[in-house]
């Protein structure tokens, strides 16, 4: 039995499920989080009164089913912020998960729980979700690998849905080989070594990040011209906070689509920063919807052509530290803002990005982001894989 002593899995006792059978994963465990159905336990979605108000599932996501048919043992299900909306993996009901490599400060979420497992060695593996940010996130901010796949890239069956034209099941490791196993299994293929493809730095991207980020990444971007060809250009033809703006209208629209009969017959308890999120009843004007889905096509265009199947995008995965713990209420509300000026630009064009675990401010992980071609995820892993052999980096890289 796991001894959780990071506050990552959810209070009481901790389900664990065996391998179907042996295979490229035996020997590991995994965690995930309260958003995939395990068969007999009730998915909780981070909040009680979801929990209280739907049936348990009688089989596993299909991603937590991989994974055990792969040889994984399944430890348990990790706290999320509620109904996964959150960046910072704060829950008022559960509590936050410690974020190992920064204990004063939060972990990101709102896979929280997962990731704080991974960091702190209590699993090998965990499953999270991302559909704002919600991996890549907390894989910057406790230091770790993590994987937002290509929108519609992993099965997302058995999993409860925020913003489906968003939502994806994303992963945790710790070192890099762990992370290319499990994504070989959740893409069914393998990880291929390949050369470093060339590599664009979004120079208006890394404009956007503070100081301590800006001046932690720069001499692991500056490497990265030793190993490939990069070059540096603006993404955004415009107002790079266009990107942001846009994605909240879209996803504000999805969620409140999701949600909206179900507090309507509950009347569910929530924190406020929660509760704040549906105090309009998601009033978006069809103009404004309209607006919204056209830019999302011309920014999926424009990625899509700028990276040709043959380039990948560097930036910072926040333009942020990990804020305190015990933040204000402002402070949150700003930090999630901030965050969502670089996360929106994976989410709106439903691309991969991987958080690479290469660098710190003191003693507080910074996470550099490549995000990769449509469809590019396994050359995304093995550029990941490849920059932890040549770069040695990795706050937690284990041996082979």
């Amino acid at each position: 039995m796991v001894q959780d002593t990071l506050g990552a899995f959810l209070p009481g006792t901790i389900i664990q499920r065996p391998p179907h059978r042996s295979g490229p994963l035996s020997g590991l465990s995994f965690a995930v989080k309260d958003l995939f159905d395990v068969g007999g336990d009730v998915t909780g979605c981070g909040n009680p009164d979801w929990a209280a108000s739907h049936d348990t599932p009688e089989t596993d996501a299909w991603a937590v089913d991989a994974l055990r048919g792969a040889g994984a043992t399944l430890i348990g299900k990790t706290i999320t912020d509620e109904i996964s909306l959150g960046l910072l993996g704060i829950n008022k009901f559960y509590g936050t998960p410690l974020n190992p490599r920064a204990p004063d400060r939060v972990p990101g979420g709102s896979s929280s729980g997962s990731a704080s497992a991974v960091a702190g060695g209590l699993v090998h593996v965990a499953l999270g979700t991302d559909s704002g940010g919600s991996v890549r996130t907390p894989a910057s901010f406790c230091g770790i690998y993590g994987l937002r796949p290509t929108h519609g890239r992993v099965s997302v069956a058995g999993l409860m849905n925020q913003a489906p034209s968003f939502d994806t099941v994303g992963y945790f490791a710790r070192d890099a080989q762990t992370f290319s196993r499990v994504g070989a299994v959740l893409l069914g293929g393998p990880i291929a070594d390949a050369l470093l493809p060339e590599i664009v730095i979004a120079s208006d991207c890394f404009a956007l990040a503070d100081a301590p980020v800006w001046d932690a990444l720069q001499p692991v971007v500056g490497r990265l011209g030793n190993a490939t060809a990069t070059h540096s250009l603006p993404l955004a033809d415009g107002e790079l906070l266009d990107w942001a703006r846009h994605q909240r209208v879209l996803q504000k629209s999805e969620f409140h689509a999701t949600f909206r009969d179900w507090i309507d017959r509950v009347n569910p308890r929530f924190s406020s920063e929660v509760a704040g999120a549906f105090a309009d009843d998601g009033r978006i004007t069809v103009d404004e919807l309209a607006a919204a889905k056209a830019f999302r096509a011309a920014a999926a265009k424009r990625l899509d052509d700028l990276l040709d199947g043959r380039r990948m995008l560097c930036l910072p995965t926040s333009p942020i530290l990990p804020i305190a713990r015990n933040a204000r209420l402002s402070e949150i509300r700003a930090a999630v803002h901030r965050i969502v000026d670089l996360t929106c630009i994976a989410g709106l064009t439903g691309l991969p990005q991987v958080s690479l675990p290469v660098a710190t401010s003191g003693p507080i992980p910074v996470g550099l982001s490549l995000i990769g071609w449509r469809g590019g995820d396994a050359p995304l892993i093995a550029a990941a894989r490849t920059l932890a052999r040549d770069f040695s980096i990795g706050l937690f890289e284990e041996q082979p």
